[in-house]
């Protein structure tokens, strides 16, 4: 991630205390928007062993010390680990309150996988490392600067602005979404929510050439394909074997491709972005909003995975699991496959569409929801074109916090609670997600 785009976003408004110049306060600022994310990354929220009851207390008095009230500043949750924090700027109550959201949690990161500790900011030719940098505690370090600033200066909006920092967004079983709006929704009420965990300021070699807002977010589906048979000893091997079996369905899964769709969201953005890309990928954008589009210019988009997550549901094995001993053929091999699903269509749908693909009856598909198989019923197959007051089948129920509800869709990424606050919500790993830099990896 490029260090400037942490700033690039960083201020929702632009004000200036009389007694310091604009270089002076942009310089302090970006110190302190360096130091804010340096504590975050170096806070482990992860689900397994991290904490973020203790990265909420520590933001907490960032803005205690920033001139905040006790009584304007909430820290709770289910347990000691997993504390939200809600923190409340005043306005003249002239309108309802703005909600400003983002979660705490991260990923899980191993340190034998990464060339620097995750858990450490290390800045490196032009580059911010560590878990969390890109989701999203850059994000966060850029609500709570905010907050922050408009303390510090004296502003006064027309409306409450309500910041919430929430545990669990990445999975586990203390989602502090659910928690607070079970618990305290009276802390997170608004007319609508901003979420910082998508959209934003897309850079080109460096350069900002586009301001992204999510409109429409893509189904998160996580399915367990899994064979067993009765297994032998190695030195005695048999033909069935139930690792290559399930490799062989893994290969036709890779190899096959969900066709190409567009709605109107995603529709929008090419033809708009392509007005500020040039050559073939401005041609090739135009091109694929056409009817019958080109297949061709599909193809060439789709090696920018970007692009081609924006064009189809895209489903992929991320965990494999096989066999008990070195010495004895596997009984039992299982893979999990990840999807994000376009809106329109339903867990179930691609379930079916999964099965036909691996075309193997001796590999069975199933439904999971945070580890859990789960039997699919006639509640989830309208689930990813709802809108309202639904139930899906995850169990999670669609509400809104007074405003109008943003897109179709089910629920985005990680975790199945994001409904929950989708109210004109630029929602992560919506299909105009966020993407700091195009040049950003490394």
């Amino acid at each position: 991630m490029k260090l400037r785009a942490l700033l690039l976003c960083a201020l929702f408004l632009r004000l200036a205390l009389p007694t310091f110049s604009h270089a002076q306060l942009y310089e302090a600022d970006r110190k302190l928007a360096r130091d804010l994310l340096a504590e975050l990354i170096e806070t482990n929220t992860t689900d397994s062993v991290g904490n973020v009851s203790t990265a909420s207390e520590a933001m907490a008095k960032r803005l205690r010390d920033a001139g905040f009230a006790d009584s304007d500043i909430f820290i709770g949750g289910p347990n000691d680990r997993k504390k939200n924090l809600v923190a409340r700027l005043k306005g003249t109550g002239a309108q309802k309150p703005v909600l400003l959201m983002g979660h705490l949690d991260v990923v899980e990161a191993h340190r034998e996988d990464w060339t620097s500790d995750p858990f450490q900011l290390v800045e490196k030719d032009g580059y911010f490392y560590g878990r969390g940098t890109e989701d999203m505690k850059a994000g966060d370090a850029i609500y709570v600067l905010t907050m922050m600033r408009l303390k510090r200066e004296g502003y006064t909006p027309d409306r409450d602005i309500i910041l919430a920092l929430t545990a669990d967004e990445e999975g586990g079983e203390s989602n502090g979404v659910d928690w607070l709006l079970k618990n305290h929704r009276d802390l997170v009420d608004a007319e609508f929510a901003l979420n910082a965990d998508g959209g934003g300021v897309i850079t080109g070699k460096g350069k900002p050439f586009i301001v992204a807002m999510g409109a429409s977010e893509k189904l998160y589906a996580d399915y367990e394909l899994e064979v067993t048979n009765p297994g032998g000893h190695s030195s005695m091997p048999t033909p069935e074997n139930a690792i290559y079996r399930l490799s062989d369905a893994l290969v036709r899964l890779e190899h096959y491709k969900f066709p190409f769709e567009l709605n109107d969201v995603t529709r929008a953005f090419f033809q708009r972005t392509a007005k500020v890309q040039t050559g073939q990928v401005s041609a090739d954008m135009l091109t694929v909003t056409k009817t019958p589009p080109d297949q061709a210019a599909i193809e060439r988009l789709s090696q920018d995975p970007y692009y081609n997550a924006l064009m189809h549901t895209t489903c992929i094995a991320t965990r494999v699991q096989a066999g008990h001993a070195n010495n004895a053929q596997p009984q039992r091999a299982t893979a999990n496959v990840n999807c994000r699903i376009l809106p329109g269509h339903s867990r179930d749908e691609i379930l079916q569409g999964l099965t036909k693909v691996v075309d193997d009856p001796k590999v069975s598909l199933t439904y999971v929801n945070n580890g859990m198989k789960v039997i699919m019923g006639d509640r989830e197959k309208n689930c990813g074109a709802a809108s309202t007051a639904e139930a899906c089948g995850d169990g999670s129920a669609r509400e809104d916090l007074g405003g109008d509800v943003a897109g179709r869709s089910g629920c985005p990424r990680d975790g199945h609670w994001c409904d929950r606050w989708r109210v004109h919500q630029p929602g992560r790993h919506s299909n105009l997600r966020n993407k700091w830099s195009r040049d950003r990896r490394r």
